[in-house]
């Protein structure tokens, strides 16, 4: 018999939803300055996200996960037409160099997010009927490398490098909890580290990325410009923070305060506190979310569990790795703070499949 969701977690993601609120807010009145947008209208914005996503988890959240699996194909298919429309002159929507988004009656859709939950769906549903087949070329090292062929077409060609690194951490993950070959884990590291200096070779940016990493104050007024203005923001913040509202660096420096750069904003008005105890949400929503995975009560839950997780805790680690120089820069938001309205909303479908997840978990 099915029990009510796990209160901890609802109470993480409460902490995680209403913390992103506020702080998006306050990030936004810099924007707001600088661009002339109306505070209503960003706010409304952002609130029917929050209450459309919420929705949406409440209702995953309701019934059988196993539903899932049984609508796992038409799901993923239906995802990567989805994306593929993003290269249709008049649908998809292009922005800076990028074309990652769907425009229609004047509201744009970022696909790769539904694409990503699509492909952890089908993933966890092949690998835990794979069994112990999954050891095997056909079962094993074949199929994740159509699942990252194909994942990797639809989202390098837009482009969108790292989303697709977190689809593929991932993936390994559910692969490898799964029973998979660490032989065939190896030849997929060794893939990727060729793939991934070939495209650090042979795109600007990545590079630009990768050398701005290697020496952030080399360029200070050009690539190593973000890093630097994040670097300022988090370090005046202090102990305790400006307090709310009182950031200086989102009115004229940051760039994008309400996007990559919005745990710069968060730290320089909440301090080490305030980024400490983010910091901590993120990592309980991870250890639960797989303290769920493992008491979840079959093989596809579970690997569906930690498939989430790691989407949701690479997404936000890497931002705020990136934001302290810690990797080279991400173009990836903070799950559940930064603008965005798709990638709030299916971040939030995402926990309400863990919810979901967690009504059957064993004691």
């Amino acid at each position: 018999m099915d029990k009510p969701v796990d209160k901890w977690l609802l109470g993480i993601l409460a902490g995680l939803v209403g913390g992103g609120f506020l702080i998006f807010i306050s990030a936004s009145i810099g924007l707001l300055a600088r661009d002339g947008a109306r505070f209503g209208d960003v706010a409304t914005s952002r609130l029917i996200a929050v209450v459309l996503g919420g929705g949406i988890a409440y209702l995953v959240s309701t019934f059988h996960y196993k539903y899932f699996r049984r609508y796992t194909l038409a799901f993923l298919l239906f995802s990567i037409v989805f994306t593929a429309l993003v290269f249709i002159p008049g649908i998809g929507v292009s922005h800076g160099g990028a074309r990652r988004w769907i425009g229609v009656f004047g509201f744009s859709f970022q696909p790769a997010e539904l694409l990503k939950i699509s492909f952890i769906v089908y993933a966890a549903a092949f690998f835990a009927g794979a069994k112990e087949k999954i050891q095997t070329f056909s079962f094993g090292l074949l199929p994740l490398l159509a699942l990252f062929g194909i994942s990797g077409f639809l989202l390098l060609l837009q482009p969108d490098t790292d989303t697709y690194a977190v689809l593929v951490f991932a993936i390994l993950a559910i692969f490898l909890v799964a029973g998979g070959s660490l032989r065939h884990f190896g030849v997929i590291v060794l893939i990727g580290i060729i793939g991934l200096s070939s495209l650090v070779l042979y795109r600007p940016y990545l590079k630009e990325r990768f050398i701005t990493f290697l020496n952030p104050a080399g360029d200070p007024l050009g690539a190593g410009y973000q890093v630097q203005q994040s670097l300022i923001a988090i370090g005046s913040g202090g102990f305790s923070g400006k307090g709310f509202g009182q950031s200086v660096q989102k009115f004229s420096y940051l760039p994008e305060p309400i996007g990559d750069s919005v745990f710069a904003v968060a730290a320089e008005e909440f301090g080490f506190i305030g980024s400490f105890v983010l910091i901590m949400l993120f990592l309980a929503l991870l250890l639960r979310g797989l303290r769920i995975a493992s008491r979840s009560p079959d093989t596809f839950s579970g690997l569906l569990a930690i498939g989430i997780v790691i989407l949701i805790g690479a997404s936000a680690f890497m931002n705020i790795a990136s934001m302290l120089a810690l990797i080279p820069l991400s173009g990836l938001p903070l799950a559940f703070v930064s603008h965005g309205g798709t990638a709030l909303v299916i971040t939030l479908l995402e926990a309400g499949i863990l919810l979901n997840i967690s009504r059957y978990q064993k004691n």
